[in-house]
């Protein structure tokens, strides 16, 4: 066990601050009903990154990270004024468009670059086995600051995504505020996908939302059991992944898809037995 801590104890460390952030963003996504928006926007800053990469600079460097963050801001402002009510066209379907473009995209600009193949697999499931003390606690300021912008304004996001028709009643600057947490969504999305990838980024915004949302009602709960679940699932995934000598974030990911199945058949399990 000692072994292991002293190899694992950044990736662990890593893995608890991203579930932290991503946790209380999730359940805004979730109540928005905007399950891929996470996806695209990440899409987008790894897109900014690859063009980076094009243009000679290194994938994690400080312009790699400028031009991923610019792209990830051009891609907020782009979903909060696609908020429309269409008929039959929900704004997810605009979503997804973006993320299979952004994916294309990516591909196509990294088909003729050398180690491509390398770099789409890296922005896929990230490094996060080899995260430094520095970029864990750049990426832990940057979400402090992001959470705490979110605490004061926290009426204002939590009336948007659980009450928005309430919201434009009231009169509300419904693009603003949606720009407004589009935006802070894509500052954690860009540092989050240069530590851990895109689907490993997905996997800590959507399963302990879901979690959460699964066996408690208040939002306070659900926070709760996202974080305590996302804790312990993303340090189990780290444990299988020493252990079995696989790559870290991919088998992150699969823990948290069986963790998953395994609290979906709890609840069913819970609902259908009869009630004492």
């Amino acid at each position: 066990m000692t072994e292991i801590m002293s190899i694992m104890w950044l990736p662990f460390l890593a893995c608890l601050v991203l579930v932290t952030i991503h946790s209380y963003l999730g359940i805004h996504v979730l109540a928005r009903g905007v399950i891929f928006v996470d996806l695209a926007l990440a899409q987008i800053a790894a897109l900014g990154s690859t063009i980076a990469v094009l243009l000679g600079y290194e994938l994690h460097s400080r312009p790699a990270y400028a031009l991923s963050l610019l792209f990830t801001l051009i891609g907020a402002a782009t979903f909060a004024f696609s908020r429309v009510k269409m008929r039959g066209v929900p704004q997810e379907a605009f979503i997804g468009v973006s993320y299979a473009v952004a994916s294309s995209a990516a591909i196509l600009a990294l088909n003729s670059a050398p180690h491509g193949a390398e770099q789409i697999k890296t922005i896929l499931v990230g490094s996060i086995l080899w995260v430094t003390p520095q970029e864990v606690a750049k990426t832990a300021v940057i979400y402090s600051l992001v959470g705490l912008f979110h605490w004061i304004y926290r009426r204002q996001f939590l009336r948007m995504s659980f009450d928005t028709d309430s919201a434009e009643r009231s009169g509300m600057k419904v693009r603003w505020w949606d720009f407004l947490f589009y935006a802070s969504f894509g500052f954690v999305v860009t540092s989050s996908v240069k530590v851990a990838g895109i689907l490993l980024v997905f996997s800590f915004l959507i399963v302990p939302g879901i979690m959460g949302t699964l066996f408690a009602t208040t939002i306070r709960n659900r926070l709760l059991v996202g974080w305590s679940t996302g804790w312990i699932v993303s340090m189990l995934g780290c444990l299988v992944s020493y252990e079995a000598d696989l790559p870290t974030g991919a088998t992150v990911v699969c823990t948290f898809g069986v963790a998953l199945f395994v609290a979906v058949m709890i609840r069913r399990c819970r609902a259908q037995s009869p009630a004492r």
